[in-house]
């Protein structure tokens, strides 16, 4: 059984930093792409940014772009997602998510993939 679980979300001051992380089990991972999504309140669910597990090619969303920073390590196989300068537009539920499809035009997209985790609360105060 696939399982992927969030941890690290927090209430903190924009202008601040937090790191979250997603482990991954029931399978290896070593050739799965992982992704971070987030979802406001009252909004739709939206691509962050995504990291190619083998090669390490990343991708952001143009909004975190130069501010959130993507890494896995494959021995643990945990995901992180750095976070600095944030905004309270960052403030979000953040998913992290798992596939292992070729190519890499699915990655920004909800439906490139399979399994999900259950997500974790980010608040940016102003």
């Amino acid at each position: 059984q696939v399982r992927l679980v969030e941890s690290g979300g927090a209430l903190v001051q924009a202008g601040g930093s937090l790191r979250l992380s997603c482990a991954a089990s029931g399978r290896s991972f070593s050739s799965y792409a992982m992704g971070w999504f987030r979802q406001a309140p009252g909004k739709e669910r939206e691509f962050v940014a995504a990291i190619k597990w083998s090669a390490g090619s990343t991708y952001y969303a143009d909004s975190v772009k130069g501010r959130f920073t993507i890494s896995r390590d494959n021995a643990k196989n945990t995901v992180y997602l750095q976070m600095n300068s944030l905004k309270p537009e960052d403030t979000a539920v953040y998913y992290c998510a798992a596939d292992n499809k070729f190519g890499t035009t699915w990655l920004r997209t909800i439906e490139g993939y399979h399994y999900w985790g259950q997500g974790t609360q980010v608040t940016v105060s102003s």
